[in-house]
């Protein structure tokens, strides 16, 4: 759709663009309106404020809910399928064991931090953190030592692969809204994700470990110390990292319920790693031939190019993963209408964050269509800050206002869409710009995002202590990230 002309100028715009995001920080933290709801009501005053015709403003808003929607739900429903598959199955165990017993007893940590890298692509932090935490205690238990040593390896490994790496709703949300290639900001988020987890996190939870002896608690969840946060907020919500939907409520991904009570047979270590780098696999075949095809290495009218390229979109790729999955784990387990509520039971705990991720684009199309986003893109390059640094800027600030990551990366990934588009960027320059406002909207933990409450409680950690070793970690994944990410744009 034809986007009017702004009406009104540079400061105008850009005053409104503010006032936007400090009532989208008042709803969310002072009235405690859901994140879905306060994106919707900001877009709708911001297109009011700003002129936009009244006829066109409800097409603006469906059309920026409706084509974030399009990719987004697919990646964020299958990737969920996808998990809840692994998940009741045992897959997790299997994972650990098995590595465990390949790294030997003095690399434990790095086993448990390399499984829930593997572990982490289909699964949200929270559920992927929580399946994991009995094994974790019972490694630590056996082999000694602070706890730290143990669990910020594993916790700091889902943290990345939750911020940076597809098919979780930050990334995909934020690459759609910057046109990004799915595809390549998967590999984006592997290459920058990959070592700023061995610096970020297993390299920290040594130095922090030798400093901090935290006991295994002596019973799984349980909390000795003050059950409420410092605000008097309930500290037992699900994690930001999983739900980031600025309301409260369990984990999301987590099992609602038990299918069937009778044990099922774990799949085979084999099985396990196939599944999860199987859609990894596929996925190269994309971004490996779209390569080639650039440099005139393949035709990209060729059908065999054309097929591998099919199955290797994102979308494509997950759905093949999770039929595999289906008749690979499935099989000999569960019947098949208990393998139908399975897969259900997956989806109704991702439907708030896949609503938060289109309004999110409601909103961006909002700032476009009104030429906020114009605006900001011209007083960047009068101030001659990079778009990379603006980016990570903005989303730490409003990660450490409000303490939703999403909310934070979806934000900034709106404001600064027509930067990006304006400075013409290699589509590999645009992944690496969603790494670094992930990174923005990661860094700082605090007392107002529901994660840290969830690995202070599980760890049995007071306040000070999980500031000291959590929030620092999630600092240094996020400026971690953002520094590789900004050398990257330097030298690729």
């Amino acid at each position: 759709m034809d986007q009017p002309a702004p009406t009104l100028g540079t400061t105008p715009l850009l005053l409104i663009a503010v006032g936007a995001v400090a009532l989208l920080l008042v709803l969310i933290m002072k009235f405690r309106l859901h994140a879905f709801v306060s994106l919707i009501v900001v877009s709708v005053l911001t297109g009011v404020a700003t002129g936009l015709p009244v006829t066109e403003l409800v097409d603006t808003l469906l059309d920026g809910f409706g084509s974030t929607l399009a990719e987004v739900a697919l990646l964020v429903g299958l990737g969920a399928m996808l998990g809840k598959l692994l998940e009741v199955t045992g897959g997790a165990q299997v994972l650990a064991d098995s590595l465990i017993s390949r790294f030997g007893e003095r690399r434990a940590p790095v086993a448990l931090g390399v499984a829930s890298l593997l572990f982490g692509f289909p699964i949200f932090f929270d559920a992927g953190f929580v399946i994991l935490l009995p094994i974790i205690f019972t490694v630590a238990r056996r082999f000694g030592g602070s706890l730290l040593l143990y669990a910020l390896p594993s916790a700091g490994a889902f943290a990345v692969m939750h911020a940076f790496v597809p098919p979780h709703p930050g990334p995909v949300g934020a690459g759609n809204l910057l046109g990004a290639d799915i595809g390549l900001l998967v590999v984006a988020g592997l290459v920058v994700g990959l070592p700023t987890w061995f610096l970020a996190s297993y390299l920290f939870s040594r130095w922090i470990g030798a400093r901090i002896d935290l006991p295994v608690p002596t019973v799984f969840g349980q909390y000795t110390g003050d059950r409420r946060a410092e605000d008097g907020s309930d500290e037992g919500r699900g994690s930001d990292e999983g739900r980031d939907d600025g309301s409260t409520g369990g984990p999301a991904g987590s099992s609602a319920g038990t299918v069937t009570e009778t044990p099922v047979r774990a799949p085979a270590f084999g099985t396990v790693i196939t599944l999860l780098l199987l859609p990894l696999v596929l996925i190269l075949f994309n971004t490996g031939l779209n390569t080639l095809a650039t440099y005139g290495a393949v035709s990209e009218d060729a059908t065999w190019v054309a097929s591998l390229r099919l199955i290797g979109e994102t979308p494509i790729a997950l759905l093949i993963t999770l039929l595999v999955a289906v008749v690979v784990l499935a099989r000999e387990r569960f019947s098949r209408d208990e393998v139908e509520e399975l897969l259900n039971s997956s989806l109704g705990p991702i439907c708030s964050i896949i609503l938060i991720t289109g309004a999110g684009g409601m909103f961006g199309e909002v700032l476009q269509a009104s030429g906020i986003g114009t605006a900001l893109t011209e007083s960047l390059s009068a101030l001659g800050l990079p778009v990379i640094v603006a980016a990570f800027v903005i989303a730490l600030c409003l990660r450490v206002a409000q303490g939703s990551a999403t909310v934070a990366l979806l934000t900034t990934a709106a404001l600064v869409a027509p930067a990006v588009a304006a400075a013409g960027m290699s589509p590999f320059d645009v992944a690496l710009v969603v790494i670094a406002i992930a990174g923005g909207s990661t860094a700082l933990s605090h007392v107002n995002d529901s994660g840290f409450w969830l690995v202070g409680r599980f760890l049995n950690m007071d306040v000070w202590t999980t500031l000291r070793t959590w929030t620092v970690m999630e600092t240094l994944i996020g400026v971690i990230g953002f520094l590789i990410a900004a050398a990257l744009s330097l030298v690729v």
